[in-house]
């Protein structure tokens, strides 16, 4: 079976793979030349662990290829993949003329029976619009080819995309037609071969799914972060409500994380859309502007950490703050709406000069904040932490985890540390010198050091 993909972003990059992966060839389509050409060559224009070695590996096997051209791949294609950006507006609905775009260019050069399928993340009713577009081509061709619209939603993590596509929790196809979803199962039994995951519904229930989802992570997540202001205040640690909640099988423990905030591109897109959703159809959004409106002030509460902590100190102004992480995630290297970006913005406007490092975002990082001053590009932690009056916690990368603390502190002009996600046990970062706030639980301070460093000697001398 011959796949089209049309656009090589996130997700048409990573769904053209991973079907190329699986023995399918694919061409992926891309308006882009440049792009296309540096595809053409084997160079990935994103971050993701494992992408890149597929990309070659089928692109040499002769089942992956790239191109500007729609006429002959759409021809040869039974199944077209619709995997274009549908960024936000200004009033948070979804831009979906790439997609219109995309869908008139495909029926200008349909000739035989096509799944169309729509990877996007699109509002409901959007399968209808696609479906009227092509029908309007059809009858300007004054020609009848018969064709299904199908909702295929993605449901890839940024960081383990390729392993989320090749091994999914499930598949959800929404169809109106037998045939689309026989030719459907056929396209992802490769991939269920151990377990069917395969979820057929409608297309509404289909398109409404994916914000379903990531609305309800989100949630989780800012019901955390809602929760952590409150345990800072009557002296909880929200580390052990987490546990404590967690550990009940009808809550688990996935995204109950509290801290700096989310970013990327699929949570703060998707959130927007869904309320618009409901204000287009007269209901009210409360409910998501609410997740919405905690997340965007849990991005600014590092910065009111910081500046707290400074106040007392002779302020920010001239302060050296170092800055470890800068994606929105760890294992990626997209800044879309990114915790760092706010609170580098808020500290520049301070008067501080800023030590940044990101083991994989620092060439997108500083394509963003070209022109900003006062900001020095690191190449490792130490570096980072030379001089600092403070250290800062941003992205969660594996290599932060297991870092020499009493190193850092001893290239630091200061003692300061703000963990923007809880990575950290408070006594130990004391006992390495530091005054260390994070998010949630209280703070401890540089002057514990001594008393815990002797209540550990006190238990070792008992034992």
């Amino acid at each position: 079976m011959r796949i089209t993909v049309i656009g090589t972003g996130y997700v048409g990059l990573v769904t053209g793979a991973c079907f190329a992966e699986m023995g399918f060839h694919v061409t992926c389509i891309d308006i882009n030349q440049e792009k296309i050409e540096k595809l053409s060559r084997g160079e990935i224009p994103i971050y993701e662990p494992g992408l890149e070695e597929i990309v070659i590996r089928a692109a040499k096997a002769g089942r992956l290829a790239f191109t500007t051209k729609y006429k002959e791949a759409i021809e040869e294609s039974r199944v077209i993949f619709l995997a274009v950006d549908t960024p936000s507006k200004e009033d948070g609905t979804c831009d979906l003329n790439s997609l219109k775009s995309a869908a008139t260019t495909c029926a200008q050069y349909l000739n035989d029976y096509t799944v169309i399928v729509n990877k996007s993340t699109v509002p409901v009713g959007t399968a209808k619009t696609v479906r009227k577009i092509i029908e309007e081509v059809l009858e300007r061709r004054k020609i009848s080819i018969p064709f299904d619209i199908v909702s295929n939603p993605e449901f890839l993590k940024e960081g383990c995309a390729v392993s989320d596509f090749m091994k999914p929790d499930r598949v959800i196809i929404g169809r109106d037609s037998q045939r689309a979803e026989e030719v459907m199962r056929e396209l992802y039994k490769p991939f269920m071969l151990s377990q069917e995951r395969f979820c057929v519904m409608d297309i509404a229930s289909s398109e409404l799914a994916k914000y379903a989802a990531n609305a309800m992570l989100a949630t989780r997540i800012s019901f955390m972060n809602w929760l952590s202001e409150l345990c800072e205040v009557v002296g909880a640690d929200i580390t052990e409500v987490r546990r404590g909640i967690g550990s009940d099988r009808r809550i688990g423990l996935s995204f109950l994380w509290a801290g700096c905030g989310f970013g990327g591109s699929c949570f703060p897109k998707d959130l927007a859309a869904l309320a618009a959703t409901f204000r287009e159809h007269k209901l009210p959004s409360t409910f998501i502007d609410c997740v919405i409106d905690i997340n965007e002030k849990q991005k600014q509460l590092l910065f009111s950490k910081i500046a707290a902590y400074f106040r007392d100190r002779n302020g920010l102004a001239d302060k050296t703050i170092a800055i470890l992480g800068l994606s929105f995630k760890p294992d990626t290297d997209d800044m879309r709406k990114a915790p760092s970006l706010p609170l580098i913005d808020a500290l520049l406007e301070s008067g501080c000069m800023l030590r940044t490092y990101d083991p994989v975002a620092m060439p997108n990082a500083r394509k963003i904040l070209t022109g900003r001053k006062k900001i020095h590009w690191c190449s490792d932690e130490k570096e980072a932490a030379t001089g600092a009056d403070a250290l800062v916690l941003v992205t969660e990368w594996k290599q932060f985890r297991l870092l020499d603390f009493k190193e850092l502190a001893s290239v630091m002009k200061g003692h300061a540390f703000f963990d923007g996600r809880n990575q950290y046990e408070p006594e130990k970062m004391a006992a390495c010198g530091f005054d260390y706030q994070s998010i949630g639980r209280l703070p401890t301070w540089r002057a514990f050091a001594s008393e815990f460093v002797a209540a550990e000697e006190k238990v070792s001398t008992h034992a």
